[in-house]
């Protein structure tokens, strides 16, 4: 569940805080061999997850769990997409656990206020994992790509919509080999609630641009026009906030890889105004000081307000503005 703080409280009233899923990350002593991944310790964090990103040294990267054997979230055997071998090392695991939504907890009735711990491992960003080089000859949809890479996985949802599932919700780029005609590349997809939202992003030749939306799921790309030369769809290091965030002094804490030091990372406060293909994430999105790599953490604490937490919060107080898709 997410974590919350304690606060002073002057009496209780019955209130509500949740999200319909949260980020969970392990770390554990594991080997693999072919597609079974054996964990021999538990060393900290969460219970492993059927979707789990795993990483660790000799590991392929992209890979991830299918399925349980003998584990069931700790000490046992669990099936992996990749076949390979990796001898007994540390190994690391990212995914996403459901949570019941709303999340009931005693709220006071003053000072009202939460502490929601953010706690992710992103992986590596990558220029191609959405879609891999193409070079539409004229508008229309990019193929995604069904070969789960580094950052994203091809699934299918509940509904039947085929989507690269990303590590976390995280803003998309878009990258134009030289030579290239400027053009407005259209991501639609989910957020990490299950909103439909779609953001337009002008791509520059010879360069790489990045979107401001941070989505959880990709169902298609769109280009308004022929790009003459390549481009591939991927991921940046811009991690979408769980909470909505308005300003910079509602962060008590930024951790970031293993050092005690407060991060000097790059926030963008949630946009408030009506969602559309060009505003910025209505939640707001963080930027770490280095590259995510898989290993490092990210560690936020986010104080929620009133209007978020408590008897009288609004889902807009928590979750921001609908995104632009219904």
């Amino acid at each position: 569940m997410p974590q919350f703080s304690d606060d002073l409280f002057l009496g209780s009233a019955p209130g509500a805080m949740g999200t319909a899923t949260y980020p969970i990350s392990g770390t554990y002593t594991g080997s693999i061999a072919t597609t079974v991944l054996t964990i021999t310790a538990v060393l900290q964090g969460d219970p492993i997850t059927i979707g789990s990103w795993v990483n660790g040294t000799g590991v392929t990267v992209g890979t991830f769990i299918t399925g349980y054997g003998t584990g069931t979230g700790g000490v046992g055997t669990y099936t992996v997409n990749v076949s390979q071998t990796a001898t007994s090392t540390t190994i690391y695991t990212q995914g996403q656990a459901v949570l019941g939504n709303p999340s009931p907890m005693e709220t006071g009735i003053g000072p009202l206020g939460r502490i929601y711990t953010f706690d992710c491992i992103p992986l590596t960003s990558n220029a191609a994992n959405i879609c891999a080089s193409q070079t539409p000859a004229a508008a229309g949809n990019l193929t995604l790509l069904t070969t789960s890479l580094l950052g994203g996985k091809f699934i299918t949802r509940p509904d039947n919509v085929a989507v690269v599932q990303l590590d976390c919700p995280r803003a998309v780029s878009a990258t134009l080999a030289a030579g290239g005609t400027a053009t407005t590349i259209t991501i639609t997809g989910y957020d990490e609630y299950g909103q439909r939202m779609s953001e337009a992003i002008t791509s520059v030749a010879n360069a790489t641009t990045n979107g401001k939306k941070a989505f959880y799921q990709i169902s298609s790309v769109a280009t308004s026009a022929a790009t003459v030369s390549a481009v591939t769809i991927g991921t940046t290091q811009l991690i979408g906030l769980p909470v909505r965030v308005t300003s910079g002094v509602y962060i008590s804490h930024v951790g970031w890889d293993t050092g005690f030091t407060l991060d000097t990372g790059t926030l963008a406060v949630a946009d408030t105004l009506t969602a559309t293909t060009t505003t910025g994430d209505v939640r707001g999105t963080f930027s770490p000081s280095s590259a995510p790599n898989g290993i490092r953490r990210l560690v936020l604490g986010l104080m929620l307000p009133a209007i978020a937490s408590g008897p009288n919060a609004t889902r807009i107080g928590a979750f921001g503005v609908n995104q632009n898709l219904n």
